[in-house]
């Protein structure tokens, strides 16, 4: 950490150069899988970052130490993956980047997701259910929309190992759709999915699928625990 502290400090203002050339590692590593620009996601955005770090003395080397070797604790206990591969240089010009969205406008940057909408179904058993998450085209109630039939593509190619297939549940691991009937929310479901469980043997996906990705599964099996999307291959709007 010492030897960090002093490059750091010797180090003069980045150059908009060195600052576009850390945002590029940022966007080609794993990082933006658990952080957005102006939103949270599996850990704090980075803007928030910037924030809370703007102006402190050997906060470039303190982030640094961070990045490159993960840990909980100061925005959370989810798990941040270490970065040992990651060269003192890239350090410091993706953590320069981070730091450098503090000093711009609030509507610069990656766009905020949508506000939540409520989407309202109807059951097989008659009864009225609530979701968080458009799954059919509008004006249908059999064709799932383009989002739901990728988030069926990739649970059954990657989750179903240990999930079940269609999201049937297994003896390996829990029965999502029990998961989410009993309350866990697209957050958690996203924080889980990108951080893993490692204590039991869940690996985390961060790196491998991207944000958009997991909600599209979250959205599949949402779908599935309402009863609402069959089992196998459900119709859907690009047929």
């Amino acid at each position: 950490m010492q030897t960090l502290c002093r490059t750091v400090a010797a180090s003069p203002a980045p150059q908009s150069s060195q600052l576009a050339a850390g945002e590029k590692l940022v966007k080609t590593n794993d990082c933006i899988s658990c952080h957005a620009v102006n939103h949270k996601l599996v850990g704090p955005a980075y803007d928030a970052v910037a924030k809370r770090y703007q102006g402190k003395p050997g906060a470039v080397a303190k982030l640094m130490a961070k990045v490159k070797a993960g840990g909980s604790g100061d925005w959370g206990q989810v798990p941040m993956t270490p970065h040992p591969t990651l060269t003192n240089a890239q350090l410091k010009a993706m953590v320069e980047w981070i730091l450098s969205l503090a000093s711009k406008p609030a509507t610069q940057g990656a766009a905020s997701p949508a506000p939540s909408k409520e989407y309202t179904y109807t059951l097989p058993d008659g009864k009225a259910a609530k979701a968080d998450v458009q799954l059919f085209v509008e004006g249908s109630n059999q064709k799932v929309t383009k989002d739901i039939f990728h988030g069926y593509e990739l649970y059954n190619s990657y989750c179903y190992r240990c999930h079940g297939q269609d999201a049937t549940g297994s003896e390996i691991a829990p029965d999502l759709r029990r998961s989410l009937s009993s309350g866990m929310t697209e957050q958690q479901f996203m924080t889980v999915a990108m951080a893993g469980r490692q204590e039991k043997g869940m690996p985390s996906w961060a790196g491998f699928l991207d944000e958009q990705e997991v909600r599209n599964i979250y959205g599949y099996v949402k779908g599935r625990s309402l009863d609402l999307i069959p089992v196998g291959r459900p119709p859907s709007e690009m047929d």
